[in-house]
């Protein structure tokens, strides 16, 4: 199956064969890779639409902020790290982005809980759904874990992976089976009169969430951050972290000061309560302070222990 429509490969063909002149400032990093359709998963994929704003837009918003007679005395970079080390969000607001992308139906439900976006998703009430479903490559094919209720175990192997797989795989494909009888949008062959077939919106029931759906995404870029803060983190799901992945990386050549700025405070950066700062203090005076004593729970104290290296 291929990943694009050919409708949607002839209108990025149209677009990148007639490129605009335009007086507003753009990022020479994502143009280079606007439009590009970058895979995910076995069917799915994700591209940027359009843009508006780069690091410069952010270091614009913030020096209008500082009222007159304000002295530009900071490199943008160093400005910008000023804004993400201090929480100062409403200049990331002044960058958007729009993607388009496609995504087993179980990822879109996990990833439209952050309500910080426009969406317009594809519409199976007016349109038939591809024969497209997502499978798992047999390393990502894992046991539920026995300490994180959402999270994965040990992976599978064997016959019980074998298995697995072909249950995945034959149930989506007996529902598509379902859902295009059900659907009857086949021409008779002998060209006599068939029945209506069910309405696409009901029929659309049949489906499992491993189909795939697509939309297109537009968010700022303090709310993309915030998305991808949780969505590429390794404790996130394989499932949407392959795509807030590829994410990061358009980050990078779209706004590569912010997104070096958003890596040292927010994605490698370590987030301490009031008692856990009080416990490192003990530590550093000389003090050997164990779980019983430090005043965290065992599981502060093991999140604790870990992002220190204790």
């Amino acid at each position: 199956m291929t990943r694009l429509t050919t409708e949607q490969n002839a209108e990025i063909q149209a677009l990148r064969s007639t490129p605009a002149a335009t007086l507003r400032p753009i990022s020479a990093g994502l143009e280079e890779v606007l439009h590009t359709a970058f895979p995910v998963l076995d069917h799915g994929l994700i591209r940027v639409v359009d843009y508006m704003g780069d690091d410069s837009a952010i270091v614009q918003a913030a020096r209008v902020s500082y009222g007159r007679g304000t002295k530009r005395v900071q490199e943008d970079r160093g400005l910008i790290n000023y804004l993400m080390r201090h929480y100062h969000t409403t200049p990331f607001e002044m960058a958007e982005i729009k993607f388009h992308v496609k995504l087993p139906i179980f990822v879109a439900r996990q990833w439209i809980r952050h309500r910080t976006a426009s969406v317009n998703e594809y519409s199976a009430r007016y349109s038939v759904l591809d024969n497209e479903f997502y499978i798992p490559e047999p390393q990502h094919l894992a046991a539920q874990s026995s300490s994180n209720r959402q999270g994965r175990g040990a992976v599978l192997e064997g016959d019980e992976a074998a298995e697995v797989l072909s249950l995945l795989r034959r149930d989506a494909e007996k529902a598509y089976s379902g859902y295009t009888t059900m659907l009857n949008e086949q021409e008779s062959p002998d060209h006599e009169e068939a029945r209506a077939g069910l309405a696409r919106e009901l029929a659309r029931m049949n489906l499992s969430l491993n189909f795939y759906t697509q939309w297109y995404w537009k968010t700022n870029l303090h709310n993309l951050m915030n998305f991808l803060r949780l969505r590429a983190d390794k404790h996130a799901q394989y499932e949407i972290r392959a795509y807030a992945d590829i994410m990061l990386d358009i980050m990078a050549a779209w706004v590569p000061f912010a997104h070096a700025a958003f890596l040292e405070h927010r994605m490698d950066a370590v987030q301490l309560s009031g008692s856990a700062v009080k416990l490192v203090r003990r530590m550093i005076a000389g003090e050997v302070v164990t779980q019983v004593d430090s005043g965290l729970s065992p599981r502060e104290w093991q999140e604790l222990s870990v992002a220190l290296g204790l």
